[in-house]
């Protein structure tokens, strides 16, 4: 809980020097991650089950929300966040471009590849409810580098 309310302080800055992400969900256009609920907190680098860290960050999106791309560049295909399980929500995309390289995770994206510009929709959040009941449903974005995303958005 310490975790994620210090990260929520350092996150609540990011929405005063915005980075030059777009809008990541319908409903949300500061991009406002996920904090703690039953599951855990949705800030970069909180710990998980097993000694793991969250590498990535838990844009906030209602279940059947339109997501959008938070930059142009090209869909370079299909990236689940199970290897198996929870097939309501396995599923997302890889996006590269502007230099950028990310997983978006817990969506049904429009196609699996091909080129999309910034503020275009990219797909639809999935259920997370219907696997996680209770979470703040929201959509995972993880560089292609694990390293903090979140100044970014």
């Amino acid at each position: 809980l310490f975790t994620c309310n210090l990260m929520k302080l350092s996150g609540s800055l990011s929405t005063f020097t915005a980075g030059p992400w777009g809008q990541v969900c319908a409903g949300n256009p500061s991009n406002k991650i996920r904090g703690t609920d039953r599951y855990g907190c949705g800030h970069y680098g909180t710990p998980r089950v097993g000694g793991r860290k969250h590498l990535g960050v838990d844009v906030i999106c209602r279940d059947g929300s339109t997501v959008y791309a938070p930059f142009s560049g090209v869909i370079g295909g299909r990236v689940n966040p199970y290897r198996a399980g929870k097939n309501a929500i396995n599923n997302g995309i890889l996006l590269s471009g502007s230099g950028f390289c990310i997983h978006m995770f817990y969506i049904k994206p429009v196609r699996y590849s091909g080129r999309i510009k910034k503020g275009q929709k990219i797909g639809v959040m999935l259920t997370m409810q219907s696997v996680y009941p209770g979470i703040t449903s929201h959509v995972h974005v993880q560089n292609c580098n694990r390293l903090n995303p979140t100044c970014n958005l």
